[in-house]
């Protein structure tokens, strides 16, 4: 009998660490952040040869572009911005360090030209 305790004081042990070890890689997940821009377009072709050259810029730093560009946009409150650009990225880190690249910087000249950007800003998600 005192080795069946053993054995089932182990189990159960090793069932809270488990436990206790995946508990502790939840907490570690980063949430998702996205980045939201509301825009105006000013040139349509600057526009739209302003928007492959963004998502491309986008992509090589992680971000993942949500294909909102041109969709309806249903306001349940106030005015609905006239366009919507959303790109998901791992972390809220992720967009500063983009927001803050060269990539980003140096398209100023053609985004200025194309869009007009009314407000822009990112949501953190839950995390996983």
């Amino acid at each position: 009998m005192n080795k069946k305790f053993k054995i089932a004081l182990a189990v159960v042990a090793s069932a809270a660490l488990g436990g206790a070890a995946v508990q502790g890689l939840h907490a570690q997940a980063k949430p998702k952040a996205y980045y939201v821009v509301e825009l105006e377009v000013l040139d349509a072709a600057a526009q739209a040869a302003y928007a492959p050259v963004v998502q491309a810029a986008q992509r090589s730093a992680g971000g993942r572009h949500l294909r909102t560009a041109g969709a309806r946009i249903v306001a349940f409150e106030g005015t609905p911005p006239k366009s919507v650009a959303i790109t998901e990225w791992d972390s809220l880190e992720q967009v500063q360090a983009y927001l803050n690249s060269a990539a980003f910087k140096n398209l100023a000249p053609q985004r200025d030209k194309a869009i007009r950007i009314v407000r822009s800003y990112a949501v953190e998600g839950p995390a996983n």
